[in-house]
């Protein structure tokens, strides 16, 4: 093999130059899902996102909200907390006088 042939292999890209940019992407795409899980994971007080959720899930979620001002907030307090009585989610009709 002549000298040349030898140098000219030698200059030649490196074969994981073309994956670089792959990593890359696929690094920013692994970081932005992990910082989306963890905003969500803080938004939910630490606890894992609810699936499946039917009518009576919500209905119960916004009462620990009403009780305890967080979407996701239980509490084992026997009596509710004042104004609790008030804030009712269902809007009562004043009627005809």
């Amino acid at each position: 093999m002549p000298v040349t042939a030898v140098a000219d292999n030698l200059n030649r890209g490196v074969p994981f130059e073309s994956l670089l940019p792959y990593a890359i992407c696929l690094g920013f795409f692994g970081f932005t899902g992990a910082a989306l899980s963890k905003l969500r994971n803080m938004q939910n007080g630490g606890k894992r996102q609810r699936r499946g959720i039917d009518r009576w899930d919500k209905q119960m979620m916004d009462r620990d909200r009403r009780l305890t001002g967080f979407l996701r907030g239980q509490t084992d307090n026997v009596n509710a907390p004042a104004g609790f009585e008030l804030n009712a989610p269902w809007r009562i009709e004043k009627g005809i006088s």
